[in-house]
């Protein structure tokens, strides 16, 4: 009989964090594609533009004027998806029609970030320094947000490129701020307690033992730093997606802050932000589109010290080329997600991709 091939046969993997599985199809990498086809953003921009409301000094939809800032600017985002100047949902009922069409309303804020004054970079083109001032702006707004009594969790994430929905080339990410804990962040939030209560640990501490220091070819690991590590997770469901984790557990990105080494945890994830986002432009030489999240630990003056974990996820869909990108439907809509690129061949190819942007060689 033959040997099971994970790089050949069909197989489930198992996703701890989220209790949900993914269909890996390896042997589905050799069909050919005949179907849609993305036009290729346009990477000839210039540093300024005038028309763009991200643009220092330029202004923005509702009137207001952007400083001349020079590094990272902050402010509320003019089309917010949720606010606080409303009043609060009263629940009607509690009968069998209430239980069908249950409603919550959310207050919130929401914040915009650019990353820097120049509209013609992201960050894979920008420096270490440069990164370093994302993270402590992040940590600012993190702080600030924390301190309002109603505000329970802060998702900070990055749309890069148009195929995932930017509608601004200006490097920036968004901040929403709600009173309620999004479903994403509630299923780790709810695996990981569960994990610690079985083991007496935490989830992604032990992941991130297992794949750093047990195994011994690390076939996952793309790169890592003392502070960090970036790998394609075991049950990843996107072709080139990764995750960074903290190697030590540190619940939110306020714990960035509590060394005594010169913020060397702030610096050492300017790092390897800075190495992966290289990575992923030099896959198909192209500014690489992705959407990518900081999960953290919520801010509802709860103890989560045993079930959150720091790190952030990267979401990116090319597949095959610049122009052909994985699609999530038919049967990942009705079933589950399926992938045909293995995590371990992904990581190959990003541990081989250079750490010198394509631009510079």
């Amino acid at each position: 009989m033959k040997k099971f091939n994970f790089e050949e046969n069909s197989h489930r993997r198992f996703n701890p964090l989220t209790n949900s599985w993914v269909l890996c199809s390896p042997h589905r990498t050799k069909r050919p594609w005949e179907g849609h086809k993305e036009v290729i953003d346009d990477e000839s921009l210039a540093e300024y533009d005038p028309e763009c409301y991200l643009c220092p000094g330029n202004t923005r939809a509702q009137g207001d004027k952007n400083p001349q800032y020079e590094n990272t600017f902050i402010f509320d985002n003019d089309f917010a998806a949720v606010k606080n100047d409303q009043p609060e949902y009263l629940e009607q009922s509690k009968d069998k029609i209430s239980s069908l069409l249950r409603v919550e309303g959310v207050r919130g804020e929401c914040k915009v970030m650019c990353f820097s004054p120049k509209h013609n970079i992201t960050v894979a083109e920008m420096s270490e320094d440069a990164i370093l001032c994302v993270i402590q702006s992040w940590i600012k707004i993190y702080r600030e947000m924390s301190t309002k009594s109603y505000i329970n969790y802060i998702q900070i994430f990055e749309n890069k490129g148009s195929i995932m929905g930017c509608s601004n080339p200006h490097p920036h990410c968004q901040v929403w701020c709600t009173e309620t804990i999004p479903e994403e962040p509630t299923k780790e939030l709810i695996s990981m307690n569960n994990y610690y209560k079985n083991n007496n640990s935490c989830l992604l501490c032990d992941y991130t033992q297992l794949e750093t220091i047990k195994l011994k070819y690390k076939p996952r690991i793309v790169c890592e730093n003392n502070s960090f590590v970036c790998l394609t997770p075991f049950w990843a469901v996107w072709p080139y997606e990764t995750m960074i984790i903290s190697k030590s557990h540190i619940i939110s990105l306020l714990d960035l802050e509590n060394d005594d080494d010169g913020n060397i945890l702030q610096k050492d994830l300017a790092n390897i932000i800075h190495r992966i986002t290289c990575k992923y432009d030099n896959v198909f030489e192209c500014s690489f589109p992705y959407s990518m999240g900081i999960h953290q630990a919520p801010v509802d003056n709860k103890d989560h010290t045993n079930d959150s974990h720091l790190h952030l996820h990267f979401y990116p869909p090319l597949l095959r080329s610049p122009t052909i990108k994985k699609f999530l439907v038919g049967y990942e809509l009705l079933a589950e997600p399926q992938r045909d690129l293995t995590p371990e061949q992904a990581a190959d190819r990003l541990r081989n991709c250079s750490e010198i942007h394509y631009k510079q060689k």
